[in-house]
């Protein structure tokens, strides 16, 4: 007991000393950490901090050991790589940045309006959906999760638009120079059109499926997306999602389907706020499955 009371008026004493600045201090410092850890997975930056990670760990082994001809390379090695670094990712850097001087304070601490963005998103892809598979139109919509697209993105159209019916009609009529390639969707907005998937390779697939259908389970396959495909010979909608493919969905069981998949995890991803995201940041670089 007498433990247990002097842990107590110690864990208190220390309490008492933190002001709301150091309150201040943590929370920049943990948006730094994550703006940091968000930029590293979506670039090729992970790879590389391994290799600096290596680096660092031999020169301090050589030290130890005083190997000093290996530690004197290690060193310079090092400090070439952090410049060599810079100038590399340059792009990349100047986007992070641009990225932490738009981000506002609801963006940082939680973001419950995006959830009802992404709510109006889901409702006229569906109501797109049924109408492109009434008419036999073929679609391929995907939603970007954790995992960024920018790769995928880049081979599009930038649209940066917000998530209409009708647009997405327009987009997928059979004439419109973007309707062979895939619609992603970013944060309720549809970011890009146009854009060319990874296709499975799975030997496995049904030979009835088409191109779409493979494109829509290959991103599945490499990231956490959630693929949408409209079949244009059967009018059928179906989704992907970690590599395995729902088929021939009602326009209820999908509507219920993508309000699971995506609404359920954008409140377990940004409900919760900048602290919570933290330890949600994956690799761009590891491959959901096989």
């Amino acid at each position: 007991m007498k433990f247990i009371g002097e842990a107590a008026t110690f864990v208190w004493s220390y309490l008492r000393t933190i002001r709301p600045a150091d309150i201040l201090d943590i929370a920049v410092v943990a948006f730094l950490v994550y703006k940091i850890m968000t930029f590293v997975s979506r670039t090729g930056l992970a790879k590389v901090i391994r290799g600096i990670l290596f680096l660092i760990a031999a020169m301090w082994l050589s030290t130890l050991l005083q190997l000093n001809v290996v530690s004197f390379l290690m060193g310079n090695t090092i400090e070439l790589g952090f410049l060599a670094l810079i100038i590399l990712f340059q792009p990349e850097l100047r986007r992070m940045l641009e990225q932490v001087g738009s981000s506002n304070f609801s963006q940082i601490f939680g973001r419950s309006n995006q959830t009802k963005d992404l709510e109006s998103a889901i409702i006229q892809i569906i109501q797109a959906c049924s109408d492109l598979s009434k008419s036999k139109t073929g679609a391929l919509i995907i939603f970007e999760r954790e995992i960024k697209l920018d790769d995928p993105i880049k081979t599009g159209s930038i649209l940066d638009a917000n998530t209409k019916t009708e647009l997405l009609k327009n987009i997928f009529f059979p004439k419109s120079p973007l309707h062979d390639g895939a619609v992603i969707i970013r944060e309720s907005k549809i970011v890009a059109a146009g854009c060319m998937l990874p296709l499975s390779a799975n030997p496995n697939l049904s030979r009835e499926l088409g191109m779409r259908h493979r494109a829509g389970i290959g991103i599945s396959e490499v990231s956490d997306a959630v693929a949408v495909v409209v079949s244009e010979e059967t009018g059928s909608i179906s989704v992907a999602v970690e590599g395995m493919l729902k088929r021939h969905l009602a326009l209820d069981t999908f509507e219920k389907l993508l309000r699971n998949e995506l609404l359920a995890d954008e409140e377990s991803r940004k409900g919760k706020g900048i602290f919570h995201k933290i330890s949600m940041v994956k690799n761009n670089d590891k491959e959901r499955r096989n």
